[in-house]
């Protein structure tokens, strides 16, 4: 999963305006995740909780992340 978020990162980072502040929050969140199921619904559940522009930013980086 590591690599796959980290391709993800890769492939979004022209579109992100956050991009640090995602960076650390997408591996808080996936440290504590035990699998993908568990690490996208957690995910969802901060996207939920976020403001923008940094909800955006959480949305694109999923979507490209469920693409892979």
């Amino acid at each position: 999963m590591k690599e796959k978020i980290e391709r993800a990162l890769f492939e979004v980072r022209p579109y992100i305006e956050y991009y640090e502040e995602l960076k650390r929050k997408v591996e808080e969140i996936s440290s504590k995740a035990q699998d993908e199921v568990s690490f996208v619904k957690s995910l969802e559940e901060e996207i939920r909780n976020s403001q923008e522009p940094f909800k955006t930013d959480l949305r694109i980086f999923l979507q490209k992340f469920s693409s892979l």
